[in-house]
């Protein structure tokens, strides 16, 4: 007859710390959170509003030129690129969007943002 083996259970490893973020990073997630709620409050529709049109083609926009200012200095971060170009495209899908549904909302945001010369 075959010996059967003994299950014993495995000791739990001891947890890991998370990996620790230098302080720059951190100061610069904070930087951008601050925009970001910036963002929200400058061009949200009521209090509890965080995801409106108006409010996710002001974050693209600062997305896409925080975008832009890192590919001058890196030219050649093409998956970067194409995350740039994927925002662009989702700005300009929302834009239309609102340009069909509310035509004064649009030509006030294109405004505030600058987007058309």
């Amino acid at each position: 007859m075959a010996k059967k083996e003994e299950i014993v259970p495995v000791e739990e490893a001891p947890a890991t710390p998370e990996k620790a973020v230098s302080k720059k990073a951190a100061r610069k997630n904070v930087k951008i959170e601050g925009k970001k709620t910036d963002l929200i409050q400058k061009y949200r529709t009521h209090k509890d509003d965080t995801g409106s049109i108006e409010v996710q083609i002001a974050i693209l926009t600062k997305k896409v030129s925080d975008l832009t200012k890192h590919l001058q200095e890196h030219k050649k971060d093409f998956d970067s690129r194409r995350g740039l170009l994927v925002m662009v495209g989702k700005r300009r899908r929302l834009l239309n969007y609102l340009k069909k549904s509310d035509e004064d909302k649009y030509t006030k945001i294109i405004g505030d943002l600058g987007l058309r010369k």
